[in-house]
């Protein structure tokens, strides 16, 4: 058996609970000493929380990141999710000017699995992937990130399995009531006149033992109304003239001003009646609420009917100029939007064990998820006029920064006087409204409405027998099943003015409605485009006031019914693991070696449809489905090479779940491209099947000190059954072309597909220090930094179309993985002593290809520019003041984003000058008190 030795004790019983609190200590003398002459140093904060996790890290068979409660709770983070980044190998993707989804070991969102105490959760989004800042950090005593996996884990991907983690109120071992308020200021001010720049934060906790402790109970409630304000600098794209040169083909640049609120309430009971018996009761509910404003004009340029004049031209993009002229006006669309999105989040699940005897113990575990969103996103339109014919002379002059990130621009007509931009269409932007169906200009506005529902329950039958003898200490096995049914409506209408149509109901050329007084809000200033003040009002009170004519798109549109499904998975998963203590020779070594065999059901439904003569739909239902089963095995090997040295190394054979919009059973509208002459469009696959991976990591760990490690990891992945977007090569001779066109032999149909085969390598290097190691003058100086880097490559053959006539050609690809940066890095630099505490933290991550949101809130791969985020703390703690009625009080003062850091992205797949999007968030700051008795 493995002789540990004292320091590696002590370190555990901190990750334990039996030294533990909300300040753990960790002694700086072995257990027996008695000399008081030695001087006992009260390790807390930041330095308990590293001990904590760093002890995790090393009891763990598998290889794990880290972050205990101490660590979540004091770190200037909103979420988790930032956090979470901050750890080697992870790296996070902002949404909105939040930290969202996390990626580990460059593979994100989709590609790894999130439990909460180990189960698996339902998710707010379209797919599997879970939002991070749904999640608060004050609820959370810890979480685990396995970044190799073993077959008790039953919920995996091939990134990882990142496990979020309550406390346990009987292993906290003491009563503790603890309060915190935070006030939060955003330094880019009120960008909106609805908008907010400051926000409110508090929670409280109360945990307890009962019965000689024998029964615990947890309580957590946290609220949060977070504002973010942001500059956005927006393209359509930048298509090339007849020059050459690449001009902007439409600006969207917006203030945006949106505030997140969220409510959550969680719950815990751990009841043990006898030795024998564990029961674990735990339950989580969120109510969250996301609303945002966004301001500012949409200027149809290249791709508009005004027309572009191009003056100075460099690196082959046009970066001054001028869009329209007076007979050809720009027509710029004024746009009040908003989208409001609330979700609800429930979860319960009960853990039972049972000890029969010295030999085996069982294990029965059952849980119920369900969350449900709605989203309003609504589109509004003003101008200077109805359509082409009615625009005032309209034109604005374009200069652009040099890496194309921002631009200034001067209009020639005053966009803050009400009495000149007015509500309706001043572009001719139309086919929603069914009673004049030969009309281009009756849209004046749109909303899309989708909901999600996800629900999910799983049950676990598991035991352990515990081996007297070999090298086999124990053998766990047992049967998962899980139920899940995730559900999509995509619904959306088209909006026009009463005033549009008269009594016929045709549109009434010119037609405009002044902004009602009721609704006005002040004028939103744009000067950080130079375009100056932009009308602004209430419009979803003015929605929500009928003020529109609603026509709903579905009748019309196909792609709504394409976005409309279900997905329903079963999935029973059977597993075996062998927990493994012996030596070979004088050097131990344990680990486990394991095996799961899942099978899964899977099945959905959705809708094809077929454009009729009059415009409308034709709507069938559709379904498809597959089932199939994979068999994973796992080794987790750790030997201790020398004292505190350890080598691990993993095998194992993981898979991803194909992402549920990709699985469902619905089929677009088959288009006749007249650009290219042949037939195209779009189906579902409902029988992907998951991504899979062949793994190994190799990981060399010296812990060195309670308060210190290096580590370095190599690990390479060997991808199978990618999944792609592709075309595919259907007969569409049959098919009658439009007038003009001769019958095309074959057509294109893209379909989500099993296709490609790869792989992503790379390594670690993390390194945690204390200054006590070098002097006693350094005492409380530390820090942790790592480093990750990276290399994909995925490979595929495809059968593409030489011409229209039948012909085809076999070519080769070679793409890299989404989410993937080359490099990441992340540092923590940390002084704590007598109280007080400050520290500093950096992530920096190159570029990769991530996902936002596009049309119709559909979500769009595009290129994101890489990034370095800071952010700081100081804070005080009056239990070493010597001032009594203070102590328990904890002040802090945190700094989000203080570098400012910008959030870019490209229309292209790779960093360039064509700037898709270029996001200012600017810093928050949060000023609170903590109290705990």
């Amino acid at each position: 058996m493995k002789n540990f030795k004292p320091n590696l004790i002590k370190a555990a019983m901190v990750a334990g609970g039996i030294a533990a609190g909300l300040a753990p200590t960790a002694y700086a003398q072995d257990a027996n000493t008695t000399d008081e002459s030695v001087e006992v140093i009260q390790v807390s904060g930041i330095r308990a929380s590293l001990q904590k996790s760093q002890a995790i890290k090393m009891s763990e068979t598998s290889v794990v990141e880290v972050i205990t409660a101490e660590d979540i709770g004091k770190l200037p983070d909103s979420s988790i999710a930032e956090s979470l980044a901050r750890l080697p190998g992870l790296a996070a993707q902002r949404l909105d000017g939040r930290a969202s989804s996390i990626s580990i070991r460059g593979l994100g969102e989709n590609f790894s699995a999130t439990t909460f105490n180990g189960r698996e959760q339902v998710s707010l989004g379209d797919n599997r992937g879970v939002e991070f800042d749904v999640y608060p950090s004050e609820i959370m005593n810890e979480v685990v990130v396995y970044k190799t996996p073993e077959a008790s884990l039953m919920t995996q991907g091939i990134g990882g399995t990142i496990d979020m983690r309550t406390v346990k109120p009987l292993a906290f071992g003491e009563q503790n009531l603890s309060f915190t308020l935070r006030g939060e200021k955003n330094d880019i001010g009120q960008l909106n006149p609805d908008g907010e720049d400051t926000g409110v934060r508090g929670s409280f906790s109360y945990i307890d033992q009962f019965n000689d402790d024998t029964l615990g109970v947890a309580f957590a409630y946290a609220h949060m109304s977070s504002p973010v304000n942001e500059e956005r600098f927006n393209t359509w794209g930048w298509p090339e003239n007849d020059d050459g040169v690449a001009v902007v083909g439409g600006l969207k640049p917006f203030n945006r001003s949106s505030e997140l609120t969220r409510d959550t309430f969680m719950g815990v009971v751990e009841w043990t009646p006898n030795e024998r018996l564990k029961v674990n009761i735990d339950a989580l509910y969120i109510d969250f609420e996301d609303e945002q404003q966004l301001r500012g004009p949409e200027i149809p340029a290249a791709w508009g009917d005004a027309g572009v004049t191009v003056g100075t031209i460099t690196d082959g993009f046009a970066t001054t100029g001028t869009i329209g002229w007076i007979d050809s006006p720009v027509g710029a669309v004024i746009r009040n939007d908003i989208t409001v999105r609330e979700a609800d989040l429930t979860a319960i699940g009960a853990n039972f064990e049972y000890e029969l005897n010295d030999a085996w113990v069982l294990e029965f575990d059952a849980a119920y998820s369900q969350v449900e969103r709605r989203t309003w996103s609504l589109e509004t339109y003003a101008g200077s006029g109805r359509g082409k014919d009615d625009r005032l002379p309209e034109s604005i002059d374009f200069v652009f920064n040099s890496d194309n990130q921002s631009v200034t621009l001067t209009p020639d007509l005053d966009y803050g006087d009400d009495s000149v931009i007015q509500l309706g269409n001043p572009q001719s932007w139309g086919w929603g409204n069914l009673l004049d169906p030969d009309s281009d200009n009756d849209q004046d506005g749109f909303i899309n409405t989708p909901t999600v529902e996800d629900e999910l329950t799983t049950l676990k039958i598991a035991a352990e027998h515990v081996l007297d003898s070999g090298m086999v200490s124990s053998v766990e096995f047992g049967l998962y099943y899980s139920d899940r049914t995730k559900s999509k409506k995509d619904a959306g209408f088209f909006l026009t003015l009463p005033g549009t149509l008269d009594a016929d109901g045709n549109v009434i050329p010119g037609a405009q409605t002044a902004i009602p007084s009721e609704y006005r809000l002040p004028n939103v200033s744009l000067d950080f485009l130079g375009f100056g003040e932009m009308v602004a009002f209430d419009s979803f009170r003015f929605w929500q006031d009928g003020n529109y004519l609603e026509y709903d798109s579905s009748i019309t549109d196909p792609d709504r019914w394409k976005n409309t499904w279900e997905v329903k998975e079963e999935v029973t998963t059977a597993f075996v693991k062998a927990n493994i203590d012996t030596e070979i020779g004088t050097m131990p070594l344990r680990g486990n070696v394991g095996l799961q065999v899942v099978k899964t059901d899977q099945s959905a439904t959705g809708y094809n449809t077929r454009r009729l003569a009059d415009r409308t739909l034709d709507i069938q239902n559709a379904e498809g489905g597959d089932d199939f089963t994979e068999v994973l095995p796992s080794v987790n090997l750790i030997a201790d090479i020398a004292d505190n040295q350890v080598v691990r190394l993993g095998l194992a054979r993981t898979m991803s779940r194909s992402r549920m919009d990709r699985m469902n059973a619905s089929s677009g509208e088959l288009n006749f491209d007249e650009k290219v002459g042949i037939w195209s469009g779009s189906k579902a696959n409902p029988a992907l099947r998951p991504i899979k991976a062949d793994q190994i990591d190799l990981t060399y760990e010296n812990y060195y000190h309670e308060e210190g490690y290096f580590a370095v990891a190599l690990f390479y992945k060997k991808l199978e059954d990618w999944q792609l977007e592709v075309p595919s090569l259907v007969d569409t001779s049959q098919l009658t072309p439009p007038e003009g066109f001769q019958p095309a032999p074959i057509g294109v149909i893209t379909q989500w597909q099993n296709l490609g085969d790869g792989d992503i390598q790379g390594g670690e290097v993390s390194f945690s220090f204390t200054g006590a190691m070098l002097s006693d003058a350094l005492e409380g100086f530390g820090g942790i930094v790592s480093a990750t880097f990276l290399d994909s490559s995925i490979e595929f053959d495809l059968e593409v179309p030489t011409d229209t006539q039948g012909n085809t050609d076999v070519q080769s690809f070679d793409i890299t993985v989404p989410g993937l940066s080359d490099e990441v890095y992340n540092a923590t630099l940390y002084y704590e002593r007598a109280g007080f505490e400050a520290r500093v933290s950096w992530r920096s991550r190159s570029d990769f290809l991530g996902e936002v949101s596009g049309l119709s809130l559909k979500r769009v791969p595009v290129n994101v520019k890489g990034s370095d985020i800071v952010d700081a703390q100081i804070s005080y703690n009056f239990d070493d003041s010597g001032i009594a009625a203070l102590e328990g009080l904890t002040v802090t003062l945190q700094g989000q984003n203080l570098t400012d850091e910008e959030f870019v992205t490209n229309h292209g797949l790779e960093a360039g000058l064509d700037v898709r999007d270029a996001q200012r968030y600017g810093r928050n700051f949060l000023l609170g008190i903590n109290y705990q008795f």
